[in-house]
Formats: structure tokens, C-alpha cells, sequence
């Protein structure tokens, strides 16, 4: 691989950006395609196709074929609440290959008995996202049912274009939430890419059932829609 390539490589890496190595199986030329560019790349749709799948892989495209060598930073979940859902999400989540983090103020519930093996921020979701910032390979999942906390977790998951964004809470709590963050300056289409009643609907009553519903539903953001981004990028069909 060429030098200059490498090192763009490493940037969007530390930047937890996607890219794409694509090189030329007949004469071995490469070049970098950023995610922001994919759309507009003469094999955006095979393109578009990888990353979703997070997967590299070969593609012919007018006779000619290519080997595309994906890469994307480690996807993220983020439970907002140390509480009985997150207790079961989180090895779930860690098994499907999601980096987890807890954030809950509330130190009583936020402790390494209740969470072994998982990074735990005991802080406000706000003061946990100006340390490790929130971006769109982030899902949010938030659980506490308290408002205090709840909201300032969704307002910076809306702010940061996260894949996922749920909350847990009744149809009524939800209208009244949405009223709150309206009143933040969000409008109708970023309040609804909030997936409340979180989690698929497969009649989910234990903690471990909603747990199960809520990965499902991440895991369905992340591989059958779009990532968002700054750039458009267009809805494409499963991989071949």
C-alpha cells in the first residue's frame, strides 16, 4: 500500500470515519473513498453495500473487478442507566461485537458488582459526552425513565447523528418527552428517528426480553438502513 494512503487511512481511522481501500485486481492501482464521498464514487452502490454489511469483499463492475477492503470504527452502544435492562443488554451487546458503556449518575446503581466486565461512567450523560464524544457509529439506548437524565442523553444523540436512538417509556411519557426536547429546538424529523417504545416488537416483558428486543432493533438500524451522514447516500439492496 502507498505511503500517502496508509496515512489517510490512519486519519479517518482515529477519526472513527468509515472508509473504503479499493484496488484494482487487474493492475493493482488503489485510492481511498471516504464515506462522505461514496455517494458520488462510480461504485457507490457496491460501496454503499460494504459498509453496511461492515464487510470487504470483491465487485466487478463493467468487466472489470475490484476487491474493496472495508474500514469502520468499532460500533458503540451506549446504555444510559445502570438498571436491570442494561444488566442483560450489555453482554448481550457484547457478543453481537458492540463496545458498551453504562453512564448513570446515580453511583448507588452504577458499580462494578452490578456490571462486571463493563465500562461504567458513574456521571450526567452530558459531562460522560464532552469526554468521549457521541458520533453516528453510536447507538443510545435510554433507560431510566427519569427525565433528568434521559433527556439530556437524547438531546446529545440527536446532536450527534447517532445510528440509534431509543428510549424506554409509555406512549404518553414519550408525547410528553418529545414535547421537552421540542422546546430544545428540535424539529418533527429529528424527533422521530427516536425508536420509542424502544426495542422490536416481539412482546417483550422481562428485563432479558427487552434487552433482546432492543439489541434486535440496533442491530436492524445498523445493517438494513442508511447510515446517516452529511453526504446523501442512497438505500441499497443486500449483498450478493
Amino acid at each position: 500500500m502507498q505511503l500517502d494512503l496508509l496515512s489517510a487511512l490512519n486519519v479517518e481511522r482515529a477519526a472513527r470515519r468509515a472508509a473504503v481501500l479499493v484496488t484494482n485486481l487487474k493492475g493493482g492501482e488503489q485510492r481511498l473513498v471516504r464515506e462522505a464521498d461514496v455517494a458520488a464514487d462510480p461504485l457507490g452502490e457496491a460501496l454503499q453495500s460494504r459498509l453496511r454489511a461492515g464487510k470487504s469483499g470483491m465487485v466487478e463492475q463493467d468487466g472489470q473487478s475490484f476487491f474493496l477492503t472495508v474500514q469502520e470504527p468499532p460500533v458503540r452502544l451506549v446504555a444510559i442507566g445502570a438498571v436491570h435492562i442494561s444488566q442483560a443488554l450489555a453482554p448481550l451487546a457484547k457478543i453481537a461485537g458492540l463496545d458498551v458503556t453504562i453512564i448513570d449518575p446515580r453511583t448507588a446503581f452504577a458499580t462494578p458488582e452490578r456490571f462486571e466486565g463493563v465500562r461504567l461512567v458513574p456521571d450526567w450523560p452530558d459531562a460522560a459526552f464532552a469526554a468521549q464524544p457521541l458520533d453516528r457509529f453510536t447507538a443510545i439506548a435510554a433507560l431510566t425513565h427519569d427525565p433528568k437524565i434521559d433527556d439530556l442523553a437524547l438531546a446529545g444523540a440527536l446532536r450527534a447523528d447517532c445510528f440509534y436512538i431509543g428510549a424506554l417509556g409509555s406512549r404518553k411519557s414519550h408525547a410528553a418527552r418529545l414535547g421537552r426536547l421540542a422546546e430544545q429546538g428540535f424539529d418533527d424529523a429529528a424527533l422521530g428517528r427516536i425508536h420509542a417504545p424502544i426495542g422490536l416488537d416481539i412482546g417483550a416483558v422481562s428485563p432479558a426480553e427487552i434487552a433482546v428486543s432492543i439489541l434486535g432493533e440496533i442491530i436492524a438500524s445498523l445493517r438494513k438502513k442508511p447510515l446517516r451522514s452529511n453526504a446523501p447516500m442512497q438505500a441499497v439492496g443486500s449483498l450478493a
